[in-house]
């Protein structure tokens, strides 16, 4: 066994350990936890798989989520953090490429790892720090491979998310993906259409923001992968128009607002009905594509820098450098615009439409109304018009719009 020093990180989970181990059972940090651990990365969630069974563990602890117990996985509360703590398991058949069909608990950590997607995860460690790899995962970190668990085959055709993962994993910490792994997941690719499509959203948006996102795009191109997904199964150029170069993308709407700038003939209101997208993803694409739009168009100007919320500004300049924009910006010269607009939304402009109707007393109420609105907003953003009311309502009566 190897020994690890274990960071402040995991003072709480030892805890945990130490309360299961207590009771007379064995307990370890396995996973995510483990790989990052040892690869130095920051450790997010930590896991512990464990041979106290879900009712044992109710028992051990007051606080006690029973979140896939069926599976053997609950969440204990300890001190404030959430832990996800499963019992040491096997799984047989995956009928809905999913879920097990059915677990069997069992009483050792080497049983559970054999179940696990990459040797790489397939990695325990006590309390103490002590590794417990059964599979040389920790020599294929050394060597930075993704190789799965024993028969690639079987694992992928168990999960076939596992063959997007193993894209996602090479996309995030620059992996190679070991060559009879990657001839497994060729063996299984059809299979990946069958799968839920939240759950490829989740791992399609981690690829696309991984650190090394260039790698993770050569191994989609190279096989053939996303011509499995939605949408790209129906239009397989996609992949002929996806830039050469690309940097790390952190949203699913900035990933919709590059595809359909790329390839405009599948509309954002597609993408984000295939993929079934939120509101706010929807809303995110929108604002990114129009203003790119804008912007080749228009260049920065200052109602560019009005249009893009601030919380946007980063993924606007990231799509624009993906896209080869010419005169791209800089995130600075689009902030300095927007600290110099006096208004940041229509909602602060100094006239509002139930003046604009008492300007017109005569006029039947209609759209011209937020037309109006529309215009001195974008006259106030251009500074051709102070925003004060008697300015504003100065301005609209020189300037009144024609009859619908």
């Amino acid at each position: 066994m190897v020994n690890i020093l274990l960071p402040s990180t995991f003072s709480k989970a030892i805890k945990v350990i130490q309360h299961i181990e207590k009771k007379g059972f064995n307990a370890y940090f396995v996973g995510g936890c483990v790989r990052d651990l040892i690869i130095g990365r920051p450790v997010g969630d930590i896991d512990i798989a464990t041979s106290a069974k879900p009712f044992d563990i109710q028992h051990i602890f007051r606080k006690v989520i029973p979140v896939g117990i069926e599976h053997g996985t609950v969440i204990v509360r300890w001190e404030g953090d959430s832990f996800e703590v499963t019992t040491f398991r096997l799984e047989n058949t995956y009928s809905d490429q999913r879920h097990p069909d059915n677990v069997t608990f069992v009483q050792t950590i080497d049983q559970d790892l054999k179940r696990r997607d990459f040797t790489m995860n397939a990695i325990a460690m006590d309390k103490t720090g002590n590794i417990v790899d059964p599979y040389g995962g920790k020599k294929d970190i050394e060597h930075r491979q993704i190789r799965a668990v024993g028969n690639g085959y079987d694992r992928f055709h168990e999960d076939p998310l596992r063959i997007i993962r193993a894209v996602r994993f090479s996309s995030q910490l620059g992996f190679t993906i070991e060559k009879h792994t990657l001839n497994d997941m060729l063996k299984v690719r059809d299979q990946i259409r069958h799968l839920a499509v939240e759950r490829l959203t989740v791992e399609i948006t981690k690829l696309f923001a991984g650190d090394f996102i260039d790698k993770g795009m050569s191994y989609l191109n190279k096989t053939r992968i996303l011509n499995e997904l939605p949408i790209f199964k129906e239009h397989h150029d996609i992949v002929d128009v996806l830039p050469q170069k690309m940097i790390p993308l952190y949203s699913f709407g900035e990933v919709i607002a590059l595809l359909h700038t790329l390839y405009p003939s599948v509309r954002v209101s597609t993408w984000v009905s295939k993929w079934k997208a939120s509101n706010k993803t929807k809303q995110e694409a929108d604002t990114l594509t129009q203003t790119i739009q804008y912007f080749s168009d228009h260049g920065l100007d200052k109602w560019l820098a009005y249009i893009i919320p601030v919380s946007y500004v980063h993924k606007f300049i990231r799509l624009a450098n993906i896209l080869d924009l010419e005169n791209c910006p800089k995130s600075d010269d689009i902030t300095h615009i927007q600290k110099k607009i006096p208004i940041e939304s229509k909602r602060d402009l100094a006239l509002n439409g139930e003046d604009i109707v008492n300007l017109f007393p005569k006029r039947k109420k209609g759209a011209w109304i937020g037309e109006c609105l529309s215009v001195i907003e974008q006259e106030v953003v251009k500074g051709n018009i102070k925003n004060n009311k008697s300015a504003l309502k100065e301005w609209v009566l020189c300037h009144p719009l024609k009859n619908n």
